[in-house]
């Protein structure tokens, strides 16, 4: 069942924010700086090289904060930091099923990066759907395995 904004129902729980993605130049200052804005540490580095990407996570309750360095400036975020600069750079929501988050969205109209889940940082099966659909926001779907 899809709710108003198009993503898919999750029954009790109900949906969800997993991260919030920020991209920055330099993972080790940027951690350093977080964790003094924050006043938690950085609970887990790791390199996810199939997207080319270099991750750090802080859990704020429910919801985790995913510092994001590009490994080469010719991927995808190395363009996009090249681009935008350091920021935001998606939103993921925890869904059941990404697979059928996916097919779901894109029935909705939604432009698709990933027509199959792929693997993401902590193991996470993830999928993007394009920011020029969802009014400028990267949007990713992750479900744990």
């Amino acid at each position: 069942m899809t709710g108003s904004t198009g993503l898919p129902e999750t029954g009790s729980g109900g949906r969800r924010v997993e991260h919030i993605g920020i991209a920055v130049r330099k993972l080790d200052e940027a951690v350093r700086r977080y964790e003094a804005l924050l006043g938690v540490a950085c609970y887990g580095i790791e390199a996810v090289e199939d997207q080319g990407v270099n991750t750090a996570f802080f859990r704020l309750g429910d919801v985790k904060i995913e510092l994001l360095e590009s490994a080469s400036p010719d991927g995808p975020l190395g363009k996009f930091l090249e681009t935008r600069g350091e920021g935001l750079h998606h939103i993921a929501y925890r869904v059941p099923d990404v697979a059928e988050a996916l097919r779901q969205a894109e029935a909705a109209g939604f432009r698709l990066i990933d027509k199959e889940p792929r693997r993401g940082a902590e193991g996470m099966l993830i999928a993007f759907v394009h920011p020029k659909s969802t009014g400028g926001v990267l949007t990713e779907f992750c479900q744990i395995p």
